[in-house]
């Protein structure tokens, strides 16, 4: 490729929009690593999932401590300066508390990843996938994820909501945010090449990429 990759890619967006896939297949053409989340790992997410008021703290819980685990793993294996590509920003376990929590339970939960100080990477580029809640909900469906099944409009909405707002004032990193309601960035070679290129072109600021409005 003419021009160079961000160096560490993240991959952002609400459940069902396609965020793991399209990071494994940018691992795969940059010749990366992948930096992935583990959901399944969750022992409350199920519960959570039917009854989303009664696990919501132990659900968040459980990702924060994941997420303080992992950042002390890359850092003792000096993986923070490797080429890699991740399917999520450090900064969605806030996002995700938010939506879930109550005040006194955020409150708690705020507390202690105060206390954990958790210093996490910058990527140099971030994509944020967005799509309507009911092309979210088609793709959760299709995929099958038994746990899944509870999800429901209303909390891919609150979900949608919640992601619009963060990343309203997100100034961290670049920015690239994609409609990607209408095209399939794992079986579509020409959609996915074509957002290759318009992600290899962001250096800073923040961008927007309409891929069907460029064949208008």
């Amino acid at each position: 490729m003419a021009l160079e990759p961000p160096q560490y890619i993240a991959i952002e967006g609400p459940i069902g929009v396609g965020k793991t896939a399209l990071a494994k297949r940018l691992a795969e053409t940059f010749s990366y690593e992948t930096l992935l989340e583990t959901p399944e790992a969750n022992p409350f997410l199920a519960r959570f999932y039917e009854d989303r008021r009664r696990a919501a703290l132990p659900v968040q819980l459980f990702f924060l401590f994941e997420r303080a685990r992992h950042i002390e793993s890359l850092q003792q294996n000096d993986m923070f300066q490797r080429a890699r590509v991740a399917d999520f920003i450090f900064e969605k376990d806030q996002l995700f508390a938010e939506v879930n929590l109550d005040s006194d339970e955020l409150k708690l939960y705020q507390n202690i990843a105060d206390h954990l100080r958790l210093r996490a990477p910058v990527p140099d580029l971030v994509v944020y996938l967005q799509a309507p809640v009911e092309v979210l909900l088609a793709r959760i469906v299709k995929r099958g994820i038994a746990a899944e099944r509870q999800i429901d409009a209303e909390y891919l909405s609150d979900l949608n909501d919640a992601y619009t707002a963060f990343f309203h004032f997100y100034e961290t990193s670049p920015l690239l945010i994609v409609n990607a309601a209408e095209i399939d960035l794992v079986n579509n070679t020409e959609d996915y090449e074509n957002l290759v290129a318009r992600l290899l072109q962001v250096k800073n600021g923040r961008h927007y990429y309409n891929p069907r409005q460029q064949l208008i």
